[in-house]
């Protein structure tokens, strides 16, 4: 039917909801969500509203059955609840790079894996070297920490005028420092750790295995398993949310195995449907929207289908939610102790400063050995510009402070210090990116 045919409700919608989706396939989009989402939080957390802000997060949401009961915080389901999608999401990410990404070749993945460590050892030892006392020590891992949506958003700012190269780089580069995030949470942030928790969980981990193995293909089959295991995580003593990171790992990365290629039954499908008549049953017809449907769903790998699936609500509800509910830190007027002060620049420092050291520093180490070289059609300040903007800790550097600090008066600091240290690096990094961009078209320019 022509457009001018439809109801003009209809098309007026129809032009609403096309441009939401533009807009929510724009990775610039997902940083900027981000940032207004923290600083409304700063804004609730400093008005003259601040009460409302801490008493609206720590409302008890429970779940009762019978006898039953779980009761906990809404900031609890938010950090250990909806995170744990965020997780499945960074270990859905892990898994297509090494099947097919930057980390599918070992001498690919060197360069990256060097910049990701000199990236997590030289903010480590910038903190310590500022932190030595033990309680706040305890905080080393903060700044080693990168968002990736956060960093590959702002870098999408700069538009085409990235090498693509560049990009892959910083995916990379932020995807292995997850993994050591990931690593480091499961080894330094977990006590008091319980064996049935963790036969709990491999329970659940079977479950899903089981449920691959027979071709179950529908999503909602794996939730029960999924529960099962954050369950058997959380009374096991880990973060809960590892269980995302690892059935991120054992999602399929190759469609199940159909009797025949899905196109052709799409296509012997579709043309079924277009030759039936009014005079075919409806169960005839159902059966064929299903083998329509199955075969659909099979065109694109289980990995692949559920990051599509998710992205939109990670991107835009849930960590949107989580910088809401934890980025609200009081600013003290009357001035920081000169313990809390320590926390607040070693993080910030760390992160500004020790994040593109570190990975520069590395990058140039293993080029120089000969045991890497620069991608193609990336510089030495294309690089920089990604060393910066690694310094974005936000999301994962927020999630580790509230594990290594339960203090208030170390947790508020190292808040502040990781917004501040974030805004920094966000601006340098998009900065040395518009100079990488400026060197990279001069070339081209005196040509013409």
């Amino acid at each position: 039917m022509p457009e001018t045919n439809l109801p003009r409700a209809q098309r007026l919608a129809e032009r609403a909801f096309g441009t939401l989706e533009r807009f929510l396939h724009v990775e610039a989009a997902s940083g900027v969500v981000l940032l207004v989402a923290a600083i409304a939080a700063l804004f609730w957390a400093n008005s003259p509203w601040s009460g409302s802000y801490h008493d609206f997060w720590h409302m008890p949401i429970g779940i009762q059955v019978g006898t039953f009961e779980f009761n906990r915080s809404l900031h609890f389901w938010i950090n250990d609840g909806l995170m744990t999608i965020f997780f499945l999401v960074v270990g859905m990410e892990i898994r297509r790079e090494i099947h097919e990404g930057a980390l599918s070749d070992a001498k690919q993945a060197i360069l990256p894996l060097a910049a990701a460590v000199g990236g997590v050892a030289v903010p480590a030892l910038i903190y310590v070297a500022m932190n030595a006392d033990p309680a706040k020590r305890a905080g080393w891992a903060i700044p080693t920490a990168t968002d990736i949506a956060f960093a590959v958003g702002i870098l999408a700012l700069l538009g085409k005028r990235v090498p693509s190269n560049a990009r892959v780089f910083l995916l990379a580069l932020a995807i292995i420092d997850d993994i050591i995030a990931v690593l480091v949470i499961a080894l330094f942030y977990s006590s008091g750790l319980n064996a049935i928790g963790f036969l709990v969980a491999g329970l659940g981990i079977l479950l899903v295995l089981g449920l691959q193995r027979i071709g179950t293909g529908a999503a909602l089959a794996y939730v029960i398993p999924g529960l099962v295991t954050w369950s058997g995580l959380y009374w096991a003593g880990v973060h809960p949310t590892l269980a995302g990171v690892t059935l991120g790992l054992i999602t399929p990365v190759r469609s199940m195995q159909l009797r025949e290629n899905p196109m052709d039954i799409v296509v012997r499908a579709t043309k079924r449907l277009f030759d039936s008549d009014h005079t075919d049953d409806e169960s005839r017809m159902a059966s064929r929207l299903k083998q329509l449907r199955v075969a659909q769903r099979e065109l694109l790998p289980p990995v692949v289908r559920a990051q599509m699936a998710i992205h939109p609500w990670m991107a835009y509800v849930i960590m949107p939610l989580f910088a809401l509910a934890n980025a609200g830190v009081v600013i003290n007027t009357n001035g920081a102790g000169a313990e809390s002060q320590s926390v607040m620049f070693g993080i910030a420092l760390a992160l500004v400063a020790g994040k593109p050291v570190g990975i520069i520093g590395a990058s140039l180490l293993t080029v120089k050995l000969g045991l890497s070289r620069l991608p193609a059609g990336v510089s030495w300040l294309w690089l920089c510009s990604a060393g910066l903007l690694a310094g974005i800790g936000f999301t994962m550097s927020m999630f580790i402070a509230m594990l290594a600090f339960k203090d208030g008066t170390l947790l508020g600091p190292a808040k502040l210090g990781i917004l501040i240290a974030s805004a920094v690096a966000a601006i340098a990094g998009l900065a040395m990116g518009l100079v990488a961009a400026r060197q990279t078209e001069q070339p081209s320019t005196l040509s013409d």
